[in-house]
């Protein structure tokens, strides 16, 4: 076992160098990560790649051995998923939250170029994750929105008949699953952050997106 570990340091240390352009943006649901990415991309001529756009490509390039939470969460009905269970479950279980998949993504990120920066976002980037990636610390950080400002979002979207809620049969138990679920997510990535040391920005109604982007880029040094 001895022998072994300078190879396992060696390609760690190889990868964090190979993923150095990237910069992270992960956080809580509706905390602004897309918005904040594609300003900062096109402020500094980044790249974005947004981990929500390629979950369909990478649940079709799981298999269930590697992915179960996800295989199962497939073939549950949208009141299975959203209506029939506790938020504490639906956390528990729900397969992004859990790190199935995740080297999929890394795996994208390292078929792109490194002549531009790109940066990375979405809720998949769990703190645990990717600090082992990070060749720079302040190349990451996670935007943590309060309660108040993720129900404005969800409402600003149309609440109980946004996208798949309103597909199911009660809505507005759904809706309330939904932003449970969300609220104790979030909590437990500021705290995962804050125990790894990682940066974090609380996202609230009092902060306005050029304010979130330009405290987002001095961290990254852009």
């Amino acid at each position: 076992m001895q022998s072994e570990r300078p190879d396992l340091a060696a390609d760690a240390q190889a990868l964090r160098e190979r993923l150095r352009h990237v910069y992270w943006i992960g956080g809580g649901s509706a905390a602004g990560k897309s918005t904040i990415s594609r300003r900062l991309a096109a402020e500094y001529g980044l790249r974005t790649y947004a981990t929500d756009d390629v979950m369909q490509d990478h649940a079709k390039r799981s298999s269930a051995e590697d992915c179960p939470l996800l295989h199962k969460f497939m073939a549950m009905s949208i009141d299975e998923r959203w209506v029939n269970r506790s938020p504490h479950e639906m956390l528990e279980t729900f397969h992004w939250f859990r790190g199935e998949g995740f080297n999929l993504i890394v795996e994208d990120l390292l078929a792109l170029s490194r002549e531009t920066g790109v940066v990375a976002e979405g809720f998949r980037l769990l703190p645990h994750l990717v600090k082992p990636l990070l060749a720079d610390s302040n190349h990451a950080v996670w935007l943590i929105p309060t309660p108040e400002f993720r129900k404005a979002v969800v409402d600003s979207r149309g609440g109980s008949a946004w996208g798949f809620i309103a597909k199911t049969s009660d809505p507005e138990r759904a809706l309330r699953n939904l932003l449970e679920r969300d609220a104790m997510f979030t909590d437990r990535l500021k705290d995962e952050a804050q125990r790894l040391e990682l940066n974090i920005i609380e996202v609230d109604s009092t902060l306005t997106d050029d304010e979130v982007t330009g405290r987002v880029a001095e961290l990254f040094r852009l």
